[in-house]
């Protein structure tokens, strides 16, 4: 089946599976994504690296799209789980830094996951640069996408880039965790919530998390959600995760071995938070 994009509608299914594909590439080396980019989707794409931040802007002549890459290793979650679990509390911070008057933007009380900001913050400059110079040589409609973390960093991103006054046509996630807490996504779906095209399979558990607690969380997404998958009891087994956990604290706080027990849970659902099967799932049209 031949991809392409589709400028309108933005939520064109058409769409996300050209940038799913888009954001399962940019998990391999540049050497063997690049002729990938070029003979499926088209694009002429370059991995910018910084540290442990990875992001291809690949191009064309009708469209810039900027995939960043999930975890190292897409097989395995363990990469996360400081920052989805264990140090979720401590890592919902006011924005400061390079990026934080970008993101303060977003309004009063606006928190967002430090562990995301840092990593986009390592890479924001030289991807920034070369978006601004394909953009400036021929305007073309900038979509922004990513699998897991690299969904997170997709969905900060596109804030910055309309920040930047760069035209963003579109931002699509696959299995991404959540950002930022209930202010700073009120801020989001104020300014892209329309462009922000957020797929969730309703059995990955990734989406919803970092949790800090098994009962309340203090952290939320971007309202529109796209949900795929189905289950025979019409109930989302990563709903159903938390209640699971054994060992749960009177308050619901996760710590101690109640974060051993909920990664336990995580890792058994592994298989439905991987690229291949959000793919498996977009509808064809």
């Amino acid at each position: 089946m031949s991809l392409s994009l589709h400028p309108e509608p933005r939520g064109d299914y058409r769409n996300a599976r050209f940038l799913a594909l888009a954001s399962d590439l940019a998990y391999e080396p540049e050497v063997d994504a690049q002729p990938k980019y070029r003979e499926l989707l088209g694009l002429d794409a370059r991995l910018i690296g910084v540290n442990n931040t990875q992001a291809y802007v690949a191009t064309s002549s009708e469209a810039i799209v900027v995939a960043f890459r999930g975890t190292e290793n897409p097989a395995t979650l363990d990469g996360l789980k400081d920052w989805l679990v264990t140090n979720a509390l401590n890592l919902l911070v006011l924005p400061q830094g390079r990026l934080g008057t970008d993101f303060a933007a977003a309004g009063v009380g606006a928190r967002f996951h430090q562990g995301f900001l840092n990593a986009l913050a390592d890479i924001w400059e030289p991807v920034l640069a070369l978006v601004e110079v394909e953009f400036n040589q021929r305007e073309r409609p900038i979509w922004v996408t990513g699998h897991s973390l690299g969904g997170a960093l997709a969905t900060l991103a596109g804030w910055l880039f309309t920040r930047k006054m760069l035209p963003v046509q579109a931002i699509y996630t696959f299995g991404a965790p959540m950002v930022g807490n209930k202010q700073a996504m009120e801020g989001f779906d104020r300014d892209i919530g329309s462009i922000t095209f957020r797929y969730v399979d309703i059995d990955d558990p990734i989406p919803r998390l970092p949790t800090m607690s098994l009962i309340a969380n203090a952290y939320t997404h971007c309202k529109q959600e796209k949900q795929l998958g189905s289950t025979a009891s019409g109930v989302s087994e990563s709903l159903s995760m938390f209640g699971q956990v054994p060992g749960q604290t009177a308050d619901g706080l996760i710590k101690g071995k109640v974060v051993d027990d909920l990664w336990k849970e995580v890792n058994r659902r592994v298989n439905c938070h991987m690229m291949a099967s959000y793919r498996s799932k977009l509808p064809e049209a």
